[in-house]
């Protein structure tokens, strides 16, 4: 596993750090989660090092994790959108499958919620709390497949508005987060994935979605704790299979893929989400189509 981090400098500028291979010690580091925008508008690995890309909308994002970071005694942090030399399929592919175990390893994680702001938000006003309450749960976030894995993977992960005021954190917000992603206090709270079942975790991301297809399966890889290629192009039900072969060598679950398949004219992560519901009949908030 190889991986390389931003440092922000005393005049408040980035670069990256060395590459850090194998037995290399990464140094405590902060971790940013967040949602895509245009891809044009994120400040991508060439970006930073030619030293260009302060003129797009995702560089204040990278601002924010920098200035957060230091304000946490931190001289490290990491982003997807810079941090992988995306033009490196092989980079980009051991990327893929050490993601949960970067997450996990985090000093910390700050979730930046780009489509909620504080701005008019008044914490003693009832009527603004409420307003506050429901953006909050309606978050983009929520709703992406590759933040299932950064809300479990890491021990502290914290909350942020656009503006840059914290929200709180993962145990602060416990019930809340457990309420709008159905996802059990357990693990949340960080208890072994392995207590809860295949069927279980797939539950979490049945309404997920990623901007490409095969990422629906990719990015469970660390949610069952195993390791594949990615390949785009194969498709999202050829990725579930794979997905599928792998879980069944590593837990010897029962083959899920006859279900997720079981109909062509069906969407196939449609398919595996109706398929998942099956085995939640006793927990009510699934019976209409999922958590909500």
């Amino acid at each position: 596993m190889k991986m390389r981090l931003l440092k922000r400098t005393d005049a408040g500028e980035f670069s990256l750090t060395k590459e850090f291979i194998g037995n290399d010690i990464i140094p405590p580091y902060a971790i940013l989660s967040h949602t895509w925008g245009v891809d044009d508008d994120e400040v991508s690995f060439k970006d930073i090092e030619s030293g260009t890309g302060r003129g797009k909308a995702g560089y204040r994002k990278i601002r924010f994790c920098g200035e957060r970071a230091t304000k946490d005694g931190l001289q490290y942090f990491w982003i997807d959108t810079c941090c992988i030399n995306g033009s490196n399929h092989v980079e980009h592919s051991e990327a893929i499958n050490s993601m949960f175990r970067w997450y996990r390893n985090s000093a910390k994680c700050y979730v930046y919620l780009s489509d909620i702001s504080t701005s008019d938000h008044d914490e003693n006003d009832q009527l603004s709390q409420s307003m506050f309450e429901r953006s909050f749960r309606g978050s983009r976030w929520f709703t992406r497949g590759w933040t299932l894995q950064e809300l479990i993977a890491p021990a502290s992960v914290e909350f942020f508005s656009r503006e840059g005021k914290s929200l709180g954190s993962k145990k602060t917000l416990e019930q809340q987060i457990h309420q709008i992603t159905g996802i059990p206090v357990k693990a949340l709270q960080g208890g072994p994935l392995t207590q809860f079942t295949v069927e279980e975790r797939m539950l979490w991301a049945a309404k997920r979605k990623t901007k490409r297809e095969e990422d629906e399966a990719y990015s469970l890889m660390g949610i069952f704790e195993v390791y594949m290629s990615p390949i785009y192009g194969e498709g999202r039900e050829n990725a579930f299979i794979r997905l599928q072969e792998k879980i069944d060598k590593h837990s010897n679950s029962k083959s899920l893929a006859s279900s997720v398949l079981s109909s062509k004219q069906e969407d196939g992560f449609c398919a595996r989400a109706r398929w998942s519901l099956r085995f939640a009949t006793t927990n009510e908030r699934f019976r209409d189509g999922g958590p909500t």
